[in-house]
């Protein structure tokens, strides 16, 4: 690494030690970008950097809210409003018992650079917090959002920041708070995307990331004169991301054959039957040992049973893998399973799912892969053109933005490529999306100039 990025590096592990996720894709990022602060000495000059791995603003508060029981309950929350030099903040808002500032950070700072890889207007940001809306009675998640965008909503708009959906905000969590919002601010705007479809809400957003790494697959593929066709894959989770990534495998000849949650995984070699899992998850919001009730080819593995230090997801002879569920799902001894049962894809529908070990397996064994901020961005495209309609105030057809989903995620994926072969790597899509997403942000950062 450049004296110059290995600087930053450590002052950033000096400074935040106690904030490995942030640390982590920090490492990620800063290692890749060698190559261009070395060729183009102005981002030194500028030091963009240093300013682009701090946050322009962390907001943090305090939600308090009252549950069934009359208790009052208290929740930390938090806005990490990193970059603004291309377009207004953009980035979903996760409800999870895990989320803190250092996780808020690591995947703001991986947002701003998806955000400039789909070639549309918008920075990077992440909100969320410890709040977990498993368990919780509707009333009191409807509590919770409201208490939430009482702190919220006097730092976000149209022009200013829209977040989205993440881990633990769907449509439901959605709803509540953009009424809130309107309450509170009197302002009927897209302030938030991932709406309901009669209050702005866009055709084809639920889709947009499991359709939209399954596009950047195929992209990816027809580049190395292969296709989906035939192949049999590996998906963990079982959200929006993971149930629509088997739904467009289908679509294109390939068969997923697992899914996953945190209790446990599916396999069934004859595929994965997306009806059931949709009635599984979006309507009974049940675990996975119902799917395995309704159909009586899958395999279930509980957790407890998964083998040491591995995740059974990724123990299956597949030809393709798509993380879909978390950060750091998938490790270096995962990776090696999957490389050993002849695995030669791997497209991430998850923010950060690989380790950095796990990345190195992938990128010395040169099989497809396709990085989390370049092949998981269909989601953000999608809300940025849920954004557009709303400033229009129209909305397009799901086959329009469907296609206009499938044109950004292959122009996108031409990008980073052909930035991997500017610099003498093809085919290491990392650093390519690195590179392609970062310089756009730092020339805009220089045009701006410093206040």
């Amino acid at each position: 690494m450049s004296s110059y990025t290995q600087r930053v590096l450590d002052s950033l592990k000096a400074k935040y030690p106690y904030q490995p996720e942030f640390l982590q894709a920090a490492e990620e990022i800063l290692t890749t970008l060698q190559p261009v602060v070395e060729k183009e000495p102005k981002y030194e000059k500028y030091k963009i950097l240093e300013r682009m791995v701090e946050p322009e603003r962390t907001i943090s508060f305090r939600v308090e809210w009252v549950d069934d029981k009359g208790e009052v309950q208290v929740n930390k929350g938090y806005r990490v409003q990193f970059n603004s030099a291309i377009g207004p903040y953009k980035g979903g808002i996760r409800l999870h018992p895990t989320v803190n500032e250092g996780v808020l950070k690591f995947l703001g700072l991986e947002q701003i650079l998806k955000n400039s890889l789909t070639g549309t207007p918008i920075g990077g940001a992440k909100g969320g917090s410890d709040f977990d809306p498993k368990g919780k009675s509707e009333t009191e998640i409807m509590r919770f959002c409201q208490a939430f965008m009482i702190q919220l909503h006097r730092y976000i708009g149209a022009l200013v920041d829209v977040p989205a959906g993440d881990i633990g905000t769907g449509g439901r969590e959605i709803g509540y708070m953009y009424g809130a919002y309107k309450r509170l601010t009197t302002k009927y705007e897209g302030v938030l995307t991932g709406k309901g479809l009669n209050y702005g809400g866009s055709l084809a957003r639920t889709e947009a990331t499991g359709y939209g790494v399954v596009y950047f697959t195929d992209a990816m593929l027809k580049d190395r004169a292969d296709s989906l066709k035939g192949k049999k894959c590996a998906v963990s989770g079982s959200g929006n991301v993971a149930i629509y990534c088997c739904e467009k495998l289908y679509q294109l000849g390939a068969t997923p054959v697992t899914v996953s949650d945190s209790t446990g995984t599916i396999y069934d070699p004859n595929g994965i039957d997306v009806a059931v899992l949709k009635q599984v998850k979006e309507v009974e919001r049940a675990r996975l040992t119902r799917y395995a009730e309704l159909v009586k080819t899958a395999q279930y593995t509980p957790v407890e049973q998964y083998p040491a230090g591995k995740h059974q997801v990724w123990c299956y002879p597949v030809d393709c893998a798509f993380p879909c569920a978390t950060q750091n799902e998938l490790n270096e001894e995962d990776a090696k399973t999957l490389l050993q049962n002849g695995c030669k894809v791997v497209a991430e529908g998850a923010n950060m799912p690989s380790t950095l070990g796990a990345i190195k397996q992938f990128l010395d064994a040169k099989i497809a892969y396709g990085p989390a901020k370049a092949a998981n961005a269909g989601g953000v495209a999608t809300s940025q053109l849920e954004m557009e309609q709303n400033a229009g105030m129209t909305s397009w057809t799901f086959e329009e933005v469907d296609a206009k989903l499938h044109n950004i995620m292959t122009n996108l994926y031409k990008n980073v490529a052909e930035t991997a072969r500017e610099f003498g790597v093809e085919g290491n899509l990392v650093l390519g999306s690195n590179i392609a997403g970062f310089r756009k942000v730092a020339d805009a950062m220089i045009a701006q100039g410093v206040m």
